[in-house]
């Protein structure tokens, strides 16, 4: 790897952590370290899972993290979806929280919070996501897939499934914009009271 890093790049350690997620360690450091700007296709639910979201969704999970909670683990973008590394587990228990706070309850008549929030996916063990290339690159394809987490450290925190669910239940309710006002009425008459004499 280059001697030179970016805070945006991958240090050594956090290099190391990532590949330790997959069958050939040394092969991925060894690609990592003769071409520094190739993403990887890793292996979930060992060393981590992931948690991905839309972008504009994932973003605000990720501010509700730095400001509000404890932070994030690695952060990376691919492709439109935000990826949140999680603890190993999260993707088997965060579906299930997410049911329990009526995340998707599409069957009903009613309209919940969380109607206008798009569905999180979950990757952990027997699923493999693509992992940005360790450093940044002037390359074009590069814009689609970048750290904004990157990791730094053999050990980095991970959150959980409990986490995730707070993350995610604040983001969705910053989403959406609640009124103690009704509904304006579209056939009101509208009057114009700042022309008044």
């Amino acid at each position: 790897m280059s001697s030179t890093w970016n805070a945006s790049d991958v240090t050594p350690d956090g290099a190391a952590w990532l590949a330790s997620a997959g069958t050939y360690p040394r092969s991925t450091l060894a690609l990592w370290e003769e071409r520094p700007d190739a993403p990887v296709v890793l292996p979930c639910g060992s060393v981590f899972d992931v948690v991905s979201a839309p972008a504009m969704f994932g973003r605000r999970m990720l501010d509700r993290l730095w400001e509000d909670g404890p932070g994030s683990g690695p952060v990376a973008e691919f492709r439109g979806r935000i990826l949140l590394f999680t603890a190993p587990g999260t993707a088997q228990r965060l579906p299930a929280l997410l049911e329990w706070e009526e995340w998707g309850a599409r069957g009903s008549r009613e309209t919940t919070r969380t109607d206008a929030v798009p569905p999180l996916l979950c990757h952990g063990t027997g699923d493999a996501v693509t992992v940005p290339a360790p450093s940044e690159s002037t390359s074009p394809t590069r814009a689609a897939s970048r750290w904004l987490v990157a990791p730094d450290t053999r050990q980095p925190w991970l959150p959980g499934p409990e986490v995730l669910l707070w993350a995610a239940v604040r983001a969705a309710r910053s989403a959406v914009r609640i009124s103690i006002f009704p509904p304006a009425d579209q056939d009101a008459k509208v009057y114009d009271v700042s022309r008044r004499r």
